[in-house]
């Protein structure tokens, strides 16, 4: 399984699609063994969702994401937990124990996307 993170560095980025980077964790018998840090493209509409399942995720975890992004992962397969916060590894660990589950929280007005995930 992989589950990649919005980030900046390795802190939750607010917001999906504006984020510096992806931190993609590996898991295997429900724990991290490995992690990668992706640099973020671009963001274009419809490109990142595809791209991180290209890449083979299953779990997307970020601060707020849009609807059509939400939309584009769920057609994928991966799902979406929306609403964290802090450091990335931790609530992948979270997620794995059960502990982190998503808020639902979308984004519909991009001109806000600085307060995504402040909801």
């Amino acid at each position: 399984m992989k589950i990649a993170v919005s980030c900046n560095g390795s802190e939750i980025w607010p917001h999906f699609g504006h984020c510096e980077n992806f931190m993609i964790y590996d898991i295997e018998d429900n724990k991290v063994v490995s992690s990668e840090n992706v640099p973020n493209p671009g963001h274009k509409p419809g490109f990142l969702p595809n791209f991180l399942a290209d890449k083979g995720v299953n779990v997307i975890i970020a601060g707020g994401m849009g609807g059509g992004a939400v939309d584009i992962f769920n057609e994928r397969g991966v799902e979406v937990v929306v609403g964290a916060s802090g450091d990335s590894k931790a609530a992948v660990e979270a997620y794995l124990r059960g502990e982190l589950v998503s808020t639902g929280e979308v984004c519909h007005h991009h001109e806000h996307a600085d307060q995504c995930g402040e909801h």
